[in-house]
């Protein structure tokens, strides 16, 4: 799957989300951008309580990171991003099956960038932030 900022082609079913869920699970992706971060993170979002969803995004993304022999993740970043999809998911018709909400997610274009509206480079560079879950120092979380 292609990042957001790229032309991906939208998922045209269930089982397209599913196939990208399993190679995140399982590490086989070659990549996994923006895009499919959050796509992933609908997916859990959408069936699992916020906790597990929350503990399986955190549980894949450090398998992900050390079999791609990768040290980049982030705490703060990774809750941020969760907060920002389940608010999506929140302001959504129930109904929508969650494929046609990734499209959705996908077409809203949510920039990477987002997040420094929220943090100062120098806040989320810190250590605490990259271990622990801290709170945004230019404005509070709007969603």
């Amino acid at each position: 799957m292609k990042d957001m900022t790229d032309s991906r082609e939208p998922y045209a079913d269930r089982s397209q989300l599913e196939s990208l869920v399993r190679g995140f699970e399982s590490c086989t992706l070659a990549e996994f951008k923006h895009a499919s971060h959050l796509s992933v993170a609908l997916w859990y979002l959408a069936r699992l309580p916020e906790a597990e969803a929350f503990v399986r995004m955190r549980e894949g993304l450090h398998r992900f990171a050390a079999h791609h022999h990768s040290n980049l993740y982030h705490e703060t970043i990774t809750i941020f991003w969760l907060r920002f999809v389940r608010h999506f998911i929140t302001r959504s018709d129930h109904n929508t099956p969650t494929h046609v909400l990734a499209n959705q997610l996908a077409d809203s274009r949510p920039d990477v960038r987002l997040i420094f509206d929220y943090y100062s480079q120098e806040r989320l560079s810190s250590d605490e932030a990259k271990t622990s879950w801290i709170e945004p120092d230019l404005k509070p979380l709007d969603f």
